[in-house]
Parts: structure tokens; C-alpha cells; sequence
């Protein structure tokens, strides 16, 4: 005996859960309903069954096949257009004219006995026999009565309360005679209960009801979806999912890993190789689909999540659908009855009310209150690049799969034969990452020297040779080890410019990207004494007089980077004593965070003041920024690194311009003033900075986060760089890094960040500057306002994040807060805030 699965539905009521998938393949326990159904029909011996598709019938067959891994044999027949729940069993009649058969939804959650259906259809001789189920809101469906024979007397599809007259509903289950087929017409529109059956009813044939006391659940709307799995978690089911008990009602499946500090009260269900980790809390009647990421601080509470989401850190879901492939990222909240299509991004701390509804491939803004639904707008999708260039969070943003289309547009923008620089820091996630970038780029004719681990002024040394035109290095991203960026770079070895970025964005996003014929597929190189030709060449342009006689001793801490890799080679040939602690490669903390830097820095200091030494310097993990101890064993703040080094070599060079960034302290133009030396202020991008670095009278630029840039040598931020010139600078003035740093007047500069949605950017912008009046206004970067005391208030929307930096100086501390309260509350009103 044959089965008909109806499996055509659209499933409109439960958008955008079926906006870009069939009702059918809707997940239940991480099976798709109709693969619930099909195994109910083999439990009961049906193994030939047709498939009736019209709604993305390619994911179907797709899915299921032939039925070959279930043990069965599937048919599919196909409507061009939507036939109706007859007119679709009459398109499969071909394959049903020999026997009775069985119909059955595709969509709906049960585990009617079957068997037991046959065994009274056959009894009774009938026609028809109908599956009933009990139900207390009869209102949704066809409700039928019977007598006491079971004998069908009257139909009324989706009654209101007034005409309702049974509970009895009609559950799309249905045993037939092959004759009732040609009861239809062929090639239209037709409805069982609507037409077929009433037709049947009034010419008295036999059609019988069988009340059944399964379990049924028509999965229609997105209450009845959440239900329907707190269902199945609590037994009143019986459906197969393979998962084994970890604790009572707390299911597992196959390569499920939990933290045994994760808070789990069941009955709830993680599915295969999810990760839970520690400070997590599941709750009941949670659902985790395969591939699933759950942080720690995360709280989840009747939540069905899909196969490969992210759920950050501090994030709460409670009684909501999360879409596969979407990221849920640090601090989001999404309420009760909110439902998330697949591939969204929700980012930092936005709020998803009660009831919204998010459609497929949307991000919703950090910071955003989202109260109606989000249908066509993407509410603030971010950019490609940000400060740091690509980044985001390992195999969750940048995955293998992102870094090949990636590095295919990068290659697609250069010409076919070029050679391009590879290189990473020690972590294992920058390792597997930059071998898709190095194949993509192979694989679009673009030759590649890899230069394996490597300090990021290494590879941009090598990247601005001559023969070479670009090149991709791939970082832990600072303080997040969960995260990476992928920098790529220009010939010269800076970051890509604005217009560069914006040119391999377009390529990116029309995915037009360039593929070698077979005999262009390009070389991969592994060069040799790398290093060293870095080192010779720093030491060749570095000024390093005076070092040998003044018999300096250095702590030098390389934060366990890839700095400890260029430093062995350079300080043997800089002739200092130098204590070197963290040299070594540590690829099981590629970074670190605020907490361990500060523990590290103190532990530098401690050592500078024991050993008595003259600075102490700690490099970042990719030796491209520092930090500075004096010789008291003080920290130097990153805004006084940058004076301290700038007053050096203003005063060893008396002429010449200096580049910083236009959030800088003016105390550093009165410190280029007393030397004679002009400033060029630049906008925040570290790109802009590298350009004005390049101007031939240009002595020295710091960007004020511990980035300097030594011109002499290259026009990219180089930390072993600026170590080697600060120690030329000391030795030969003679002086301590104290004794600068106190002839050097004190910068009163406040910062603040306010919350800004991405709408209101503009608006914010435009307010400030009608807000300035008749002030002095410098648009270098965002709008500095200038008081007429020489005060000044910076106002500059970031770039990758919904928020507005704010700086303000004045020549007090108490002048300075007023001025940033004041541009604090117009940034607030021109972006809504209550």
C-alpha cells in the first residue's frame, strides 16, 4: 500500500521562518517535519510513498532523494502551479490507481497510529476514512461530525465560535479508494473538505471518521512551532531524534560539547557538535541546532535556535525562533514571540520586541530597539572594512569560505601574474584561515611569497618591495581572541586606501571574481632569511650613533607575538643589554586582554626598576605597536608615549613636519612649535595617516595608540622600527624618559562615546554644525569645533559601529568636561535619545 505525502505548502503564516524554505523542511528536534512523517509511515510499513511539491520543490528532493537513507522509495510529483490539497493527489494518480492509498500532511506533527486507521477503514468497507483528532480551538480547521458508527454526517471547514458544533477536526489524514480520484478534474484548483467530500457526503458514500488518540499538531503558526517542540521534549510524541540523556531531560546529540559549568535544566535538546560553554544557561524547552554556539553569560528560555547560530556572550533569548546561519552577537535581547529569519546578524546590545519578525539575511544594529518587524530594509549593514580592516569573529563571521571570496576579489583588482605577500600571527585560526586566502589567490593567477608566521612590519617590509604589488596578513584581533582581521595591504605595505577598499568591496559584493585557465594557476614561494633582510635594512636607515657609548640597558617584553622572531637578529647587532621576557611563540594566546596586558605591563615595570635599565618597551603580539616604561618603572600612557617620542625627535631635528591624527592633543603642536617643527593633521584612518607619512619632509607619525611611524625607513606604523630610533634618541640627548615627560606640559583631552543608530548619523552631524553657529568649524575628519580660548570639542561618527565619538580640551579640566557635556547632549538629542 502506497502513501501521498502533500508537501507543497508555502506556509505564509509562518514568516520569515518560510520565507526561503518550504513548510516541510521546517526543523522539529533538528529533523525536518516532513522527515517526522516519513518515519512514521516506515514505522508502519508504508515504504513507497509520492511526494507531492510545488514550493521550492528543489530543497525537497533535494533533501530526501530517492528515500534510499530512510529505508524507503519516494516519488515526486509536481505542480506548475498550486493545485490544492485534491487537485495535488490527482497530479500523483499515475502511481495511485492500483490500490487504496494514504494521504498524509507533510507539515503536521503526529504519531497516529496508522495501522490501526487501516485496520477500520478496511472494516468498515468505506470509501474515505478521515482522521479526527480532539482539539480545544477547533477554530483553524475543518470540524466534522460522526455517529456513533463512525459514519461522516457533516463538514464545516474553519468554523467561528457561533458556528462551531463539534471538536472534532479534521487532521489532513485521509485512506482511500482509488476510485475517488476521478471524483477530481484534472489540471485545477481543487479541496477535499471544500468540495470533494461534501460532493461525497451528499450522494451518500461511504466515508467514515476515525478518531484517533495520538498525538497531532498542525505546525502553522509560530506558537504551534515552539509548542510543538516542548512537546516532543516532554514525550507527548514519539518521534526518533538520536541524542543521548546527559541528565534528566537534558538531550545530547553526537559531538555535543558542554561545559560542565553550564547551568542546564531541562527538558531541552543540543544538537550535534553544538558548543555550550561555561556560565551559559539553558533553560527549558530550549532547543540548540547542529553546529550551534552558546557563550558564556548566555541565557536562553524556550528558545529554538538553528543549526549553525551564534549566541554571544551576555545574550538573552527567551521564547523566539533564530534562523540558521544567523549571529546573535554580545549583550542582544530577543523577547517572547520574535522570530528570526535565517543569516540575520543581531548586533551588540540591540533589543528585538515581543512579536517582531525579522526576515532573511537583515542586520539589525548594535544598540537598536527594534519594535516592528524588519521586512525589506537591512537596518544598518555594516561595511566591509573596518578600522583593523576585515574583521570578525572566527568560523562565525570570517570563515574559510568568506577568506576565499575575499581574497578572490583582492586578486580580481590586481593584474593576473602579480605577486602578492602572505603572512600571520602564531594563532592556529590565523594559520587555517590564511591557507583558503593563499589557494584562492593561487587560484586566480596571482603568485604568492608566504612568509609563514611572521611580525606585521615584516610583512609589510617585504610587501613594499619592488617586484611585489599587495599583500593579506591575517591577525588575532587585539584584546578578542575569539575574533580575527584580515589586513590587506598596497605596494607600499600600507593598509588599502579608501578608494582601494571601496573597489574590492564592489568586487566582493557582485561576486565577480576573476578565475586563472589551468596553466595560470600561480606559484606559492616560501622565501628564506626574511628577517634578516628586514633587520639589515632597518639598521642601515635607523640612527643608531651614540648606542654602543652610552651603554644602555633595555627590558623588552614580546607579549608572546611574533615579535620575538625579528628582535634575537636586531638587538645582537644594536649593541645594547637588553632582558627579553615573554620571547617566545605562544599560539594558545595569541592576544590578550585588558586584565593580562595590565598584569604584563606592571610586570615590565617592576623589572625596569629592579634592573635599573633606562626604558622598558613592550611590543603588541604582532610587533607593530609599543608601550613604554620609564625608567622609574613608570607607565607611560599611550598620549604621553606619543608626546614623549615627538619631543625627541622634534628636538634632535629642528625643521620638518610631523603627522598625527586630528584627535590628538594640542599640546603636541606646542611641542612641535618650540622645536620648529610643522604638523599636518590628518583624519583618524590609519590610511590617511601611512599617506602623509610618505611626504618627503615628514620626520615622524603616531597615531596616539602606541603607533609610531619612522619615516626613514617606512610609512608604516613599525614598532621595532621606533624602538631602534628611541634609543638612538636617548642615547645621544642624554636624557631619561622621565625628564622629557616632565618638561612636557600636562593635556587636559576628555573623550566620550554616545550610542547613535545608523539613521541618525547625519542627522547628528548636520545638528552639530548648525549648533557651532558662528564658531571656528575644521571638517579634517568629523566637525572640531573651535571656541575662541583656543578650546576645542571633536565630533566623529565611527565608521564600522552605530556610535559618535566625542573629544573635547580646554586649558582646565573642569572647562573641558563642560565643553563635552555640551556636545554630548546635542549628539544625544539629534540621535533620539529619551
Amino acid at each position: 500500500m502506497k502513501a501521498v505525502v502533500m508537501a507543497g505548502g508555502e506556509g505564509t503564516r509562518l514568516r520569515p521562518m518560510t520565507a526561503n524554505q518550504p513548510k516541510p523542511m521546517l526543523p522539529i528536534i533538528n529533523r525536518p517535519i516532513m522527515e517526522h512523517v516519513l518515519r512514521l509511515l516506515k514505522r508502519h510499513g508504508f515504504t513507497e510513498t509520492v511526494v507531492t511539491v510545488q514550493f521550492l520543490a528543489a530543497l525537497i528532493r533535494n533533501y530526501f532523494g530517492d528515500g534510499d537513507e530512510l529505508g524507503m522509495t519516494l516519488h515526486y510529483a509536481t505542480e506548475e502551479v498550486p493545485l490544492g490539497t485534491a487537485g495535488s493527489v490527482k497530479n500523483a494518480a499515475d502511481r495511485l490507481r492500483d490500490e487504496r492509498f494514504l494521504v498524509i500532511s507533510g507539515d503536521a506533527l503526529t504519531d497516529i497510529d496508522l495501522t490501526d486507521m487501516l485496520r477500520f477503514h478496511r472494516e468498515n468497507r468505506a470509501l474515505v476514512t478521515i482522521g479526527l483528532k480532539r482539539v480545544p480551538n477547533p477554530l483553524e480547521f475543518g470540524i466534522i461530525i460522526v455517529d456513533e458508527d463512525g459514519r461522516i454526517q457533516r463538514f464545516l471547514e474553519k468554523p467561528t465560535w457561533g458556528q462551531v458544533f463539534s471538536d472534532t477536526v479534521n487532521t489532513g489524514i485521509y485512506i482511500m479508494e482509488p476510485s475517488v480520484l476521478d471524483e477530481i478534474a484534472p489540471g485545477q484548483p481543487v479541496d477535499w473538505s471544500a468540495e470533494v467530500f461534501p460532493k461525497l457526503l451528499d450522494r451518500g458514500s461511504r466515508l467514515f471518521g476515525y478518531v484517533a488518540e495520538g498525538y497531532w499538531e498542525d505546525v502553522g503558526t509560530h506558537e504551534s512551532y515552539l509548542k510543538a517542540h516542548a512537546d516532543v521534549l516532554e514525550g507527548k510524541v514519539k518521534v526518533d531524534f538520536d541524542a543521548f540523556e546527559l541528565a534528566p531531560g537534558v538531550w545530547a546529540a553526537e559531538g555535543a560539547s558542554v561545559d560542565p559549568e553550564a547551568v542546564l535544566k531541562g527538558p531541552l535538546y543540543i544538537g550535534g557538535y553544538a558548543k555550550v560553554e561555561a556560565g551559559a544557561e539553558l533553560r527549558e524547552y530550549t532547543v540548540l541546532g547542529s553546529n550551534a554556539v552558546v557563550k558564556e553569560g548566555a541565557f536562553l528560555h524556550r528558545a529554538v535556535v538553528s543549526d549553525n547560530v551564534y549566541v554571544g556572550p551576555a545574550a538573552h533569548l527567551r521564547g523566539c525562533v533564530i534562523g540558521k546561519n544567523t549571529d546573535v552577537m554580545t549583550g542582544a535581547r530577543i523577547e517572547e514571540n520574535a522570530v528570526v529569519g535565517d543569516e540575520c546578524v543581531i548586533e551588540a546590545e540591540a533589543y528585538v520586541s515581543s512579536g517582531v519578525k525579522i526576515y532573511p539575511f537583515k542586520t539589525i544594529e548594535a544598540g537598536t530597539v527594534v519594535n516592528t518587524s524588519v521586512i525589506w530594509e537591512s537596518r544598518g549593514q555594516r561595511s566591509l572594512f573596518g578600522p583593523r580592516g576585515v574583521s570578525g569573529l572566527v568560523n562565525v563571521e570570517i570563515t574559510p569560505e568568506l577568506c576565499v571570496r575575499l581574497a578572490g576579489a583582492y586578486a580580481t583588482t590586481l593584474r593576473k601574474g602579480d605577486t602578492v605577500v602572505t603572512s600571520r600571527d602564531v594563532s592556529r585560526a590565523a594559520r587555517a584561515l590564511k591557507r583558503a586566502v593563499i589557494s584562492a589567490l593561487n587560484s586566480s593567477a596571482i603568485n604568492v611569497i608566504d612568509l609563514e608566521a611572521a611580525a606585521l612590519p615584516v610583512a609589510r617590509f617585504h610587501t613594499s618591495r619592488e617586484h611585489v604589488k599587495g599583500g593579506v596578513a591575517l591577525r588575532t584581533t587585539p584584546g578578542d581572541p575569539q575574533s580575527v582581521d584580515i589586513v590587506f595591504m598596497d605596494e607600499a605595505g600600507a593598509d588599502l586606501s579608501q578608494a582601494a577598499q571601496r573597489k574590492l568591496e564592489r568586487v566582493f559584493s557582485r561576486q565577480e571574481y576573476r578565475r586563472a585557465f589551468p596553466g595560470e594557476i600561480a606559484e606559492l614561494t616560501f622565501p628564506a632569511r626574511t628577517v634578516d633582510t628586514y633587520t639589515r635594512e632597518l639598521l642601515r636607515c635607523v640612527d643608531m650613533s651614540g648606542v654602543k657609548d652610552a651603554e644602555m640597558k633595555v627590558v623588552v617584553d614580546c607579549a608572546g607575538g611574533t615579535a620575538s622572531l625579528v628582535l634575537p637578529s636586531l638587538l645582537g647587532r644594536a649593541g645594547v643589554d637588553v632582558l627579553t621576557v615573554n620571547g617566545r611563540l605562544d599560539d594558545a594566546s595569541p592576544t590578550e586582554t585588558l586584565a593580562e596586558r595590565r598584569r604584563d605591563l606592571q610586570r615590565l615595570a617592576e623589572l625596569v626598576a629592579s634592573s635599573r635599565a633606562a626604558f622598558g618597551v613592550r611590543f603588541d603580539p604582532v610587533g607593530e605597536r609599543i608601550s613604554l616604561v620609564d625608567e622609574l618603572g613608570r607607565l607611560i600612557s599611550e598620549e604621553r608615549a606619543l608626546l614623549v617620542v615627538l619631543d625627541l625627535v622634534a628636538a634632535e631635528r629642528r625643521g620638518g613636519r610631523v603627522a598625527l591624527p586630528v584627535t590628538t592633543t594640542r599640546v603636541a603642536e606646542m611641542v612641535c612649535r618650540f622645536h620648529g617643527v610643522q604638523v599636518d593633521w590628518t583624519a583618524t584612518s590609519l590610511d590617511t595617516l601611512t599617506r602623509a607619512a610618505r611626504h618627503p619632509d615628514t620626520v615622524f607619525a603616531g597615531d596616539g595608540r602606541g603607533g609610531f611611524i619612522v619615516p626613514e625607513f617606512a610609512p608604516t606604523l613599525d614598532g621595532p622600527a621606533v624602538f631602534l630610533r628611541l634609543l638612538g634618541l636617548v642615547a645621544r640627548t642624554r636624557l631619561s624618559l622621565s625628564q622629557i615627560d616632565a618638561r612636557i606640559p600636562e593635556a587636559r583631552l576628555l573623550k566620550r562615546t554616545v550610542p547613535t543608530p545608523w539613521a541618525h548619523k547625519g542627522t547628528v552631524m548636520r545638528s552639530v554644525v548648525e549648533a557651532a553657529e558662528d564658531r571656528s568649524l575644521d571638517t579634517t575628519d568629523g566637525v572640531r569645533i573651535v571656541e575662541d580660548d583656543g578650546s576645542w570639542a571633536l565630533v566623529l561618527p565611527d565608521p564600522a559601529e552605530a556610535v559618535t565619538h566625542l573629544w573635547a580640551e580646554s586649558h582646565d579640566m573642569d572647562t573641558a568636561q563642560a565643553l563635552l557635556e555640551r556636545w554630548a547632549a546635542v549628539v544625544e538629542r539629534a540621535a533620539g535619545a529619551p
